[in-house]
């Protein structure tokens, strides 16, 4: 038992909640003592192999260590490390979480293939981009150069200043939204934006130039590196094959943060092996103003069928009194995954 476990049973001996199962015993000679190192619903993710996955994990709860020492334990069981694929939402937590699982096996590790959604998605695009017709030396744009590209589309098709008119830094946010939560841009536009109705055909225009601009130049800005990875899985159905056929085992971290496009791709690249893990804490979701929906988190075992969902509710970051507050607040949610923090 290690040093985390045994303080709390030593402190909380008679409450049913800290008195932990006999852990399982596996019969494979692991170089990694899993057993020892996590607690009984780690252990249970860990060990979890074939088919559909969502593991509800709070803050605190031991999410990243879950993550880490699955890598491992996948690779210890044989699973070549390119065909796991690890997707996050910094390069900073990819490079920590392989980081971490080649120091609880070996160098192995590092060659999973992990990331962001937008950088694994520009390798597969520049890999496959004939297919969608597409250079694959195409240039990726930044925010400040959209901008500057829907200001000069804007300033071409209206030399006239237009009154009440979004400004570039709107206009983009209206487009992202649209692409992101797979929704028209015109009810994007009347739900969030609604100041701007007077003015609708004329900024679906501006976001049609755009579109075209991007094409006619090779450039893609971040939305359309997703965009296009869904079209290539969605319309070439041996890509499909190929592409979900090499990633065996798919996990995808902090899932209340993604968006409609992101649960879109997910779902296609776990087409073929269906072993998916997603985690996430359904009682926090900080990116809907780039339009991600924690309603996925909901969803999932609606989009996979058979889904076993195992809850991280043992937290080694805050103290007893604390959690009864939090169990306290979100438990009055009216959309929640029960359970309780200790």
């Amino acid at each position: 038992m290690n040093k985390e476990l045994s303080t709390i049973t030593e402190n909380k001996p008679t409450h049913k909640k800290y008195v932990l199962k006999k852990r399982e015993v596996t019969n494979k000679n692991y170089k990694v003592n899993y057993a020892q190192d996590l607690n009984e619903k780690q252990l249970e993710a860990v060990m979890s192999n074939e088919g559909a996955l969502l593991v509800i994990a709070g803050a605190g709860s031991g999410k990243t260590k879950t993550l880490t020492y699955r890598v491992a334990r996948l690779i210890e069981d044989g699973t070549p490390p390119n065909n796991i694929l690890l997707l996050t939402f910094t390069k900073k937590a990819a490079h920590e979480m392989l980081s971490r699982a080649s120091l609880v096996l070996d160098e192995r590790c590092e060659k999973v293939a992990g990331g962001t959604f937008h950088s694994f998605a520009n390798v597969i695009l520049r890999k496959y981009a004939s297919a969608l017709k597409l250079k694959n030396n195409f240039t990726i744009m930044d925010r400040s150069d959209c901008e500057d590209v829907i200001n000069h589309i804007v300033s071409q098709m209206f030399p006239k200043k237009e009154k009440r008119f979004p400004k570039k830094s709107t206009l983009l946010d209206m487009y992202s939204k649209s692409i992101n939560k797979v929704t028209p841009a015109k009810k994007i536009i009347e739900n969030e934006f609604p100041q701007f109705e007077h003015c609708i055909d004329k900024i679906i225009e501006v976001h049609k130039n755009y579109v075209a601009y991007k094409r006619e130049n090779s450039i893609l800005d971040y939305d359309d590196l997703l965009v296009y990875l869904k079209i290539l899985l969605e319309n070439n159905e041996s890509l499909r094959q190929k592409i979900s056929g090499e990633y065996k085992y798919i996990m995808v971290d902090e899932y209340q943060d993604t968006n409609t496009l992101q649960a879109d791709v997910v779902k296609l690249l776990a087409s073929v092996h269906g072993n998916i893990m997603a985690v996430g804490d359904d009682a926090q979701s900080i990116y809907s103003f780039r339009g991600a929906n924690y309603k996925n988190i909901f969803d999932f075992p609606k989009l996979f069928k058979n889904t076993k969902i195992i809850k991280l509710e043992q937290n080694y970051r805050s103290t007893q009194n604390i959690l009864k507050l939090t169990n306290t607040i979100i438990g009055k949610a009216k959309e929640k995954y029960d359970k309780e923090l200790y």
